[in-house]
């Protein structure tokens, strides 16, 4: 299982950390494999965010998120993080994270086999 935490109200400009633990038999793929967060607004369909390697020294961004966003893992502690800063009133989606089938950070939806129960966030103006 995937569970993912941080979302909530903030301001526009503000920031928002939020992490997404694995446990049970979900550990064992997601130490090996890459991870990724992506959202959906209402009304739209869910696209990718970010994405980091099984080692953490590579990753991917969506155009949105670079320079604001920072996704990072701690594999010793089965996790990943999305440190989001100078949110937008157009960030406010649900976020998920997810495990990738392979190591290699992607971006692609369907290469991410695990999926998180999602956190919302929402950024007032």
């Amino acid at each position: 299982q995937l569970q993912a935490c941080g979302g909530g109200l903030v301001q526009v400009g503000g920031s928002l950390r939020l992490s997404c633990a694995a446990s049970g038999r979900t550990i064992r793929t997601t130490s090996n494999n890459a991870l990724g967060w992506f959202r959906q607004a209402p009304g739209k369909e869910r696209e990718f965010v970010a994405s980091i390697g099984w080692r953490g020294s590579s990753t991917h961004y969506a155009d949105s998120a670079k320079g604001r966003f920072t996704i990072s893992r701690d594999n010793a502690k089965n996790t990943v993080y999305l440190q989001m800063n100078s949110l937008k009133p157009e960030d406010t989606a649900v976020y998920y994270c997810a495990v990738a089938r392979s190591s290699i950070a992607t971006s692609s939806l369907e290469s991410y086999a695990y999926w998180g129960q999602g956190t919302q966030v929402t950024v007032s103006s």
